[in-house]
């Protein structure tokens, strides 16, 4: 007898068959619930693949950073990074794309899934400028489902609970871990003490 689950059929046999309100709760569409989660949101992971593998991304701003443009769109500017950009190389080659949102202090989070392609339509872009700042591309998102996720995994974790919040310092810094990685090329001490500035001077 095999330890490992293979087919379909076993996982069924495993788990059974969903309670109605784990399925009724999908829609082919943003209702004006999904909408609310959507723009009270200041943080979500997107989810792509590509030929290399997948990715999974964190995405955060402003609450409603994420545009609800009509009940089947959304649209995400790409604020900047370290211009590694896994993501959108990924969503050029593969339109399959997902969103998990978070609201802070919300046990519930939403979960969008769809197809995606990158505009650089002048005045999109400019629609989404902060301090005269706009993004060089935008995620314009057709959605094929949206449901929201029970709180039990944020329950267990306990994230909102500032208690069970961990020290920084308890763990490497990012210099540390660079300069660990790369023998001392780069990161270090002066990384971490220069990043805070940085990161202020080129937020958008």
């Amino acid at each position: 007898m095999s330890d490992t689950i293979a087919t379909i059929a076993d996982l069924d046999a495993l788990y059974g068959r969903p309670v109605e309100a784990a399925t009724v709760k999908e829609v082919a569409r943003i209702t004006p619930h999904y909408r609310a989660y959507i723009e009270a949101s200041p943080f979500a992971t997107l989810a792509t693949a590509g030929p290399e593998g997948l990715d999974c991304s964190p995405r955060g701003d402003r609450p409603g950073f994420v545009r609800v443009h009509d009940e089947k769109t959304l649209m995400l500017p790409d604020r900047r990074g370290n211009n590694r950009i896994d993501s959108l190389r990924n969503i050029v080659r593969d339109p399959r794309v997902a969103l998990l949102f978070l609201v802070p202090g919300v046990g519930n989070t939403l979960r969008v899934n769809g197809r995606a392609r990158l505009s650089v339509d002048p005045a999109l872009l400019d629609s989404f400028a902060v301090e005269d700042k706009a993004p060089r591309s935008v995620m314009v998102m057709t959605v094929d489902a949206v449901y929201f996720q029970c709180a039990r995994a944020l329950v267990r974790s306990e994230l909102w609970n500032p208690s069970r919040h961990v020290d920084p310092k308890s763990l490497s810094s990012a210099g540390q871990i660079l300069a660990a990685l790369s023998q001392d090329r780069v990161g270090g001490e002066k990384y971490d003490r220069e990043w805070p500035d940085r990161a202020a001077r080129t937020m958008w």
